[in-house]
């Protein structure tokens, strides 16, 4: 059984290893995972080479659905879309589900890499744009591949029923939302614990970050479409100038988190683009701005939106203009890591790793929608995996700069140490929340 004594034992550092059987010293699996890294590794570059959009991931999907189905797993595609549900009983026991994400994005590669994608993709408008795995969504499919091998060859280390799905749409952060739309909590069997992980640029290959409580932030998008009645450029007193109040937006909602938000609690407004007119003497119709709004909890994000609203009406009031339009989309809710997971987790992966590469990790104001599956109140984790060997982060730093981050041109995990660290700590999760009943 994992540590008993609490938070405030375990994250401390004060790890204590007494178990009760389940979580096999990582040595043990050392020569079936190695066995195992050539293949997985291929199916790492392939993946890689093979990036789809969000919604559009249609051959990755059936690329997974292939190697769970061969891994002995019972599988149904097409759920929320192009989500993947894979299913193993393995007796009673608890249901545990580990989650991927599969989409890629409209990033064009620079790695150097020779299995460095080619692809394109088809943005919404319809345009052309090349495709990337840029935020390690090829790491994360790879591992639930090695994660299925490892659960069907070595049933007699772990009980219950194991659940494997593959999301669509994460950088849309939509897809988690849609599968559980489609029946994932009803259709399939509910967990009673989800498990994720997600790539770090910026640790070391042979690590594990964790963080109890929020690690990546709520997010939104919202779109603000400012009126105004155009005309001549040369005479503004007979129009009403939604740039002029575009302008006047953008200053206001810079007050909302500095004066509207405690300063113990962490949120972000952002004015990413702003688009108005055609010509140099034509005042216009209107000017749209696109923003994305960050918080934690959600009286918070309730707060932002609502002050959001408020401030785009004063605006338009102050103008005399039409009511502006301001609506929200892409939005997901923030990661709450579940402190006892954590703790229970983490117990596990200090037997199987040591406490020394177990990382303390910030929290984040980037979203990842796998916090809507705590829905209903189930616990959930998402650790991070160091992906960049240590040598070349070392290079990085004496050349005076940092990794390339998430969602660059330029970063590429270094795939053999990132799945084997990745795999082992997958197997030592459901060891250590599915255990063989003696």
């Amino acid at each position: 059984m994992a540590s008993r004594f609490g938070l405030a034992t375990a994250f401390l550092g004060v790890w204590l290893v007494a178990g009760n059987g389940s979580a096999v010293p990582g040595a043990e699996a050392d020569p079936w995972i190695e066995k195992e890294l050539p293949s997985l590794v291929k199916v790492y570059q392939e993946l890689h080479q093979h990036p789809e959009l969000s919604f559009q991931e249609e051959k990755t999907a059936a690329r997974l659905a292939s190697e769970l189905k061969a891994a002995g797993f019972e599988v149904t595609t097409g759920v929320g879309g192009h989500g993947v549900v894979a299913v193993l009983k393995n007796g009673d026991g608890p249901v545990v589900m580990f989650r991927s994400d599969l989409d890629g994005l409209p990033v064009h590669e620079e790695t150097g890499l020779p299995y460095a994608s080619q692809a394109t993709g088809k943005n919404d408008d319809g345009t052309t744009v090349p495709t990337m795995h840029a935020c390690g969504h090829d790491i994360h499919i790879t591992n639930l591949v090695g994660l299925s091998r490892y659960a069907a060859a070595h049933r007699d280390r772990w009980q219950g029923t194991l659940v494997l799905i593959g999301q669509p749409a994460e950088e849309r952060v939509d897809g988690a939302v849609a599968m559980l739309k489609d029946g994932l909590y009803t259709r399939f069997p509910k967990p009673q614990f989800a498990v994720a992980l997600h790539v770090d640029s910026e640790l070391e290959a042979g690590k594990i970050g964790y963080r109890p409580g929020y690690a990546f932030a709520n997010s939104d998008s919202c779109d603000i479409v400012m009126r105004g009645q155009g005309g001549h450029g040369s005479r503004p007193e007979v129009c009403i100038d939604p740039i002029l109040q575009a302008a006047q937006v953008v200053q206001d909602l810079q007050s909302i988190v500095s004066r509207e938000v405690s300063p113990f609690d962490q949120a972000v407004v952002t004015v990413g683009s702003i688009h108005g007119g055609t010509k140099h003497n034509i005042i216009p119709n209107s000017c749209r701005l696109q923003l994305t709004i960050r918080s934690y909890t959600p009286e918070i994000r309730q707060k932002l939106r609502d002050a959001i609203a408020r401030k785009a009406k004063a605006v338009a009031d102050g103008h005399r203009a039409p009511a502006p339009e301001v609506t929200f989309d892409e939005g997901t809710a923030a990661v709450h890591n579940d402190p006892g997971l954590v703790t229970r987790v983490m117990d596990a992966f200090a037997i199987e790793f040591g406490k020394e590469n177990l990382v303390p990790a910030e929290r984040v104001m980037g979203a990842e929608d796998f916090g809507e599956y705590a829905t209903g109140g189930i616990p959930i984790f998402m650790f991070r995996l160091g992906t960049v060997d240590g040598k070349r982060l070392a290079g990085y730093r004496e050349e005076g700069g940092k990794p390339p981050y998430l969602h660059s041109s330029k970063y590429y995990p270094d795939a053999e140490p990132s799945l084997r660290t990745g795999v082992r700590a997958s197997a030592a999760a459901i060891r250590e929340l599915m255990p063989v009943r003696k």
